[in-house]
């Protein structure tokens, strides 16, 4: 996400394909093509953001917004000693940290294909999402153990006041970055950016969690700061846990069982196809490739089954823009 070299974020492990209207045609078959159960995850790019510069811009300046909200909260922390400040700090810091492993991994997918990598760099992305994972279950860990101590060896809080302005600015920086997001999202169509503003929206809320926690220590309740510190570490391991399950899918050659519907669904809208033989694809950091086996007439000129399966691989791009290699095998049918 500086266009394609700086990608920062990778959210949703099973991507919306929604359709854009772009290939000439609406559907009236009254299915969504992907099932919209968007975690926040990080470190696997959404190929409908990568693959808009618009989607590209708007992480871009998510990540601008949480690195200068994570730097107000880092001089608060110093200042009050919270740990539940320090734990949402952690968050946030994770959130935008992200950019630095998948802007590396952008410039190596950047780079041609040889032929010792015939299918280029792209699974550096897939590297930079394990490298994240590690970072944020180190911040969890980190996050945790302070806690944890600070539970056991209580210390007064200083500058309340401040404190709870810190809680506010993190839950004003990730409001602004959730109302950017879902506006660019409907813009464009996005149905992972789109979940991924209200995830953000929801990291806000934790974020009021500081304020609460500062409240109960002004109420006399000392144990209430680290004991948020715990609630806002244990939404770190879902985090965690999250992209994890998503990194590793696709490290496996792991693909969304919608991919496949879709792929199949498409083939009924070629006039000369019969019937879908044998699908199989994967992901190539955020980059689709199929291989697709299809059943013609057998009595259809070599030219014209040609001209089908031009058409064919033209629908299939229509409706997956992630699409970026598609290998289709002619079959005759039975």
């Amino acid at each position: 996400m500086i266009k394609s070299a700086l990608v920062w974020m990778g959210f949703a492990p099973d991507p919306g394909f929604a359709h854009s209207g772009a290939h000439g045609h609406s559907h009236g078959h009254g299915h969504s093509h992907g099932d919209g159960d968007h975690g926040h995850t990080h470190g696997v790019i959404d190929a409908t953001i990568a693959s808009t510069s618009k989607g590209l811009w708007a992480i871009k300046w998510s990540f601008i917004i949480l690195m200068v909200t994570t730097m107000a909260q880092v001089a608060i922390v110093y200042l009050t000693g919270s740990v539940a400040l320090l734990a949402d700090t952690i968050h946030n810091f994770g959130d935008a940290a992200t950019a630095i492993p998948l802007g590396i991994a952008f410039l190596f997918a950047r780079k041609a294909a040889t032929r010792t990598f015939n299918y280029g760099l792209n699974r550096v992305e897939d590297l930079a999402g394990v490298v994240i994972v590690g970072l944020i279950l180190f911040s969890a860990l980190y996050a945790g153990y302070v806690s944890i101590e600070r539970l056991l060896n209580p210390q007064p809080i200083q500058m309340i006041g401040v404190l709870v302005i810190a809680g506010i600015i993190g839950f004003l920086g990730n409001e602004a970055v959730a109302v950017f997001r879902i506006r660019v999202g409907r813009q464009i169509n996005s149905a992972a950016l789109i979940a991924d503003g209200y995830h953000a929206r929801v990291d806000g809320f934790g974020s009021l969690a500081v304020v609460i926690g500062a409240a109960g220590v002004w109420l006399g309740f000392p144990l209430a700061d680290p004991i948020v510190g715990l609630i806002i570490t244990f939404m770190i391991f879902g985090i965690v846990w999250q992209s994890a399950r998503a990194v590793f899918t696709r490290m496996l050659d792991g693909v969304e069982p919608g991919v496949l519907d879709e792929i199949t669904h498409t083939a009924e809208h070629v006039p000369g196809i019969v019937s879908v033989l044998d699908v199989k694809a994967r992901w190539l950091g955020h980059k689709l490739r199929a291989d697709i086996d299809i059943a013609m007439d057998p009595d259809l000129p070599v030219a014209a089954a040609d001209r089908v399966a031009n058409h064919y691989e033209r629908e299939l791009k229509g409706h997956l823009p992630a699409l970026n290699a598609v290998q289709i095998r002619v079959r005759p049918a039975a």
